[in-house]
């Protein structure tokens, strides 16, 4: 499905995201491995599969240091691709077109 969730966003003329991202704090650690990631927009899309259920703990965990390293995060499902599309592009569209704080940024 993350497969599936590239190509909608291709499909969609949105830029092509990086695949498996690795994602550190400022400190330079390691936070979390995003499914699609926009670097210049600091947007991690994340597609929440039928196991979600079960690793909502560790997931809920990822998304709060992601927002506290200053990432934008937005979570998908199948019923998203499913039903809204279209939705999902304008979501991704937005965040997108949105800049980063540059004061949550972390030096690279």
């Amino acid at each position: 499905m993350e497969t599936r969730l590239r190509w909608l966003l291709l499909n969609a003329g949105l830029p092509r995201p990086i695949v498996q991202a690795k994602l550190h704090d400022a400190r330079g650690r390691e936070i979390a491995r995003a499914d699609l990631y926009y670097p210049d927009a600091r947007l991690v899309i994340e597609y929440d599969g039928t196991n979600h259920r079960d690793r909502l703990i560790d997931d809920n965990r990822r998304q709060n240091l992601l927002v506290d390293a200053g990432f934008q995060v937005l979570r998908f499902t199948a019923a998203d691709l499913n039903q809204r599309p279209g939705a999902v592009a304008a979501l991704v569209r937005a965040a997108l077109s949105r800049s980063p704080d540059i004061a949550t940024m972390s030096p690279r």
